[in-house]
């Protein structure tokens, strides 16, 4: 009879288990034979308390063999069985020498079969149980006065165990085909899964790793199955991995942990884990922790560049405002710990919106990782570099004198300054620095966000004082610094929310004062002082360059009002709206586009439209600005020279400007009637417009005695508080309505 090989742990351990069972069984067996047969039997069969007495050391000696090694072996269930045939016959020959033959037998029969049962399938069990009865139906015929009753209720009860027996066994063969089969899928699971499942005994030994080793760890899982799980983890995480292990065993069954761990992989690398393990001590199946594994590299590769992301400006690379900050606080308490000194400095580039919105945020994207890179380049590599938006960046450096952080600032500035080369042209940008410095003994953590505010306040001063530089924060000017601070973010927040409003203050034909155009002038309505005028507020627009996008709305304002005048009075055909661009807005390499679009959006002709800009302005780079001039001209728009006779603009750069304005300053005419000399210098711009062919225009006429003089020294246009003071749109419609419709001599013409 061939049966079934073993092959797998379970059924080994079972079989020896059982096995062991068996040998104990028949030492007592045995040891009750010797003891009847010394006691009950014929002093002539006495020798066979020798042959049990062997009997019972020699089960007692296949107790120790090695049955988990044994019972692998081919043949080894065969030879077992038979020996299970064999105590039959043995158990017949000694039963038939006894007087209780019909007992004995029987029960040793049965003691065999049940044994039996829980190892071999129902056919071996039929086999020993045809002997058992067939042995039994033999002494019964060397019984004669045997009773007919106990006979058959003996069969019976042989029967009965034979069936049992069988049925055990079969229910032991399907439980078994169940359990393989559920291994099998474990099996598969474990196959094909992700995750490398191991099994770690209290020492450390890894006594199962799923096939999952190779892709996890490129090791095969008998190499896992001689090692230590302390051989495979990175020297960092071992104290961790120890503890966590430890806690895991000393918990109770089924107890389940987490832990984050290196593994050595096969190439030598690092391979970022996560264990989930559970305490199953208490199966006796493991006796181990169970853990599963899964490669974590790809999460931890997110977190640390969301982290990045978190901490890190994406354009340059460098730590952006919140690491920045986080710095500056760890480097406040390492002052009040240490008693250093800690400078911080704001970086905020001049006029970069410029470049923006000229060249494009391409090349304003280029021209902050060059600035960024350069200003990297100046700084020691335990210092702090970060942009902390747009175009303001910041530096954090500990432990330098004075003199050292001033020398710093100016490399930085200098560094800045160089020209930098976007696409076919070279841009020239420049930086201003606010310095801050918290000294030593400084115990207040508090600091860190004052040590901030105070750079932002000294780069402000530092713009204020003409930019391309640094400033040190004064805290004796705190208070007037904060002010300056605190009106820019007014201004921005004014802008924002189109607080300002244009007023308009009429031009007049000197000889006839007959309306001929506007100049629009801008107000700042506040929400706390009420009106207030450009002296007020431009300067500061001007500083900070908010007057780029104040002036643009401005422009935009005034041509939409002409626009609707024109629509609605025919009297405003020809009228000119006069409009004052400021040097930033006027160096802006947008404004053409920007005059053009505007006057596209509105409707307005343009050659109703008048800008005026500084005589002091034609003379700063003067090929630029010739170009700029020629392309405004180009459009159609009249151009104006504003506050003519303040500056030294010389008569050959007059003539290349394609100009066709000169605006006297009210300088010039407030002295005009009392002054020889400033006649004198007005009667000179206004023949000097007539010898260039360009009209004039008096500023700031109050008196009727100017309004005269300017009259016979042959100015033709004029505007000033005798006329009519700035007023609001709805009040210049009055002025419209009482004029003719064509005017003799509409300025620009």
């Amino acid at each position: 009879m061939r049966f079934e090989s073993i092959d797998d742990g379970y059924q080994v351990e079972h079989w020896t288990r059982q096995i062991r069972m068996g040998c104990w069984i028949a030492i007592v067996i045995s040891t009750v034979g010797a003891v009847r047969v010394f006691l009950d039997w014929p002093q002539s069969s006495r020798w066979l308390v020798f042959v049990l007495g062997a009997a019972v050391v020699a089960q007692a000696g296949l107790l120790v063999l090695p049955w988990a090694r044994i019972i692998r072996r081919r043949y080894a269930r065969e030879l077992l069985f038979a020996w299970w045939l064999l105590e039959l016959p043995l158990l017949y020959l000694f039963a038939r020498g006894d007087q209780a033959a019909l007992a004995i037998f029987p029960a040793g029969a049965i003691v065999i079969m049940v044994t039996a049962a829980v190892l071999y399938p129902p056919s071996a069990i039929g086999t020993l149980g045809a002997l058992s009865i067939g042995g039994f139906l033999l002494l019964v015929q060397g019984q004669p006065d045997a009773q007919p009753t106990m006979i058959a209720g003996l069969l019976a009860v042989l029967g009965a165990v034979v069936a049992t027996c069988a049925l055990t066994a079969q229910s032991r063969l399907a439980q078994d085909a169940r359990r393989r089969a559920a291994e099998d899928r474990v099996e598969a699971l474990l196959e094909n899964a992700s995750d490398l499942v191991l099994a770690v005994c209290p020492d450390g030994e890894v006594t199962y790793a799923s096939p999952s080793a190779r892709d996890l760890l490129g090791r095969d899982p008998s190499w896992l199955t001689r090692e230590r799980i302390g051989q495979m983890l990175h020297p960092e995480d071992l104290p961790l991995a120890r503890e966590f292990m430890a806690t895991l065993f000393a918990a109770a069954p089924d107890h389940a942990g987490r832990i984050e761990v290196r593994l050595r992989h096969g190439d030598g690398t690092w391979v970022y884990a996560e264990a989930i393990g559970v305490n199953r001590l208490a199966d006796p199946n493991l006796r181990a922790a169970v853990l599963s594994i899964r490669d974590v590299g790809a999460r931890k590769y997110m977190e640390a560049e969301l982290t990045r992301q978190a901490f890190t400006d994406s354009l340059t690379g460098l730590p952006n405002r919140a690491l920045f900050h986080d710095r500056v606080t760890h480097a406040a308490a390492r002052n009040r710990r240490d008693a250093g000194r800690i400078t911080l400095m704001l970086i905020d580039l001049d006029d970069f919106k410029l470049v923006n919105d000229g060249l494009g945020h391409t090349a304003g994207d280029q021209l902050l990782r060059v600035i960024a890179q350069r200003l990297s380049a100046q700084l020691r590599p335990a210092d702090t570099l970060a942009r902390l938006g747009g175009d303001e960046f910041a530096v954090l450096v500990e432990d330098l004198t004075e003199l050292e952080a001033a020398e710093l600032a100016d490399r930085l500035v200098r560094a800045v300054r160089e020209p930098v080369t976007l696409g076919v042209r070279d841009v020239i940008c420049t930086a201003s620095i606010g310095i801050s410095v918290i000294k030593a003994g400084v115990h207040d953590l508090g600091e860190a966000d004052e040590l901030l505010r105070d750079a932002d306040l000294a780069m402000y001063a530092a713009k204020a004082a003409g930019r391309d530089g640094y400033a040190v924060f004064d805290p004796s000017r705190h208070a007037d610094v904060l002010a300056e601070a605190e009106q820019r973010a007014a201004l921005e927040r004014a802008l924002l929310e189109e607080q300002f409003v244009v007023h308009y203050q009429p031009i007049v034909e000197l000889p006839a004062r007959e309306l001929i155009g506007f100049e629009a002038l801008v107000r700042w309505n506040h929400p706390e002082d009420g009106l207030v005028g450009p002296v007020g507020f431009i300067p500061l627009a001007e500083a900070t360059g908010l007057i780029v996008p104040l002036g643009r709305w401005v422009l935009d304002q005034a041509c939409r009002q002409l626009a609707a005048w024109i629509a609605e009075h025919p009297e405003a055909a020809t009228l000119r709206m006069s409009v004052n661009l400021s040097p930033r807005q006027f160096q802006h390499s947008g404004l053409v586009g920007e005059v053009a679009g505007i006057l596209e959006r509105t409707g307005v002709p343009a050659d109703r439209l008048v800008l005026e800009i500084t005589e002091s302005l034609l003379m700063k780079d003067t090929e630029v600005t010739v170009r700029t001039l020629e392309a405004l001209k180009a459009l159609g728009v009249r151009l104006a020279v504003d506050d003519f006779g303040t500056g030294y603009s010389s008569l050959s750069y007059l003539k290349r400007f394609p100009v066709d304005i000169l605006k006297i300053d009210r300088s010039f005419v407030d002295g005009i009637t009392a002054d020889s000399g400033d006649a004198t210098l007005a009667e000179a711009v206004v023949q000097l417009g007539r010898t260039l062919r360009l009209q004039t225009v008096a500023e700031g006429i109050e008196t009727a005695d100017q309004w005269s003089t300017l009259r016979e020294l042959g100015c033709e246009y004029g505007q000033g508080f005798l006329f009519a003071r700035p007023v609001t749109a709805e009040e210049i419609v009055p002025l419209i309505r009482a004029r003719p419709a064509s005017p003799a001599h509409p300025i620009g013409e």
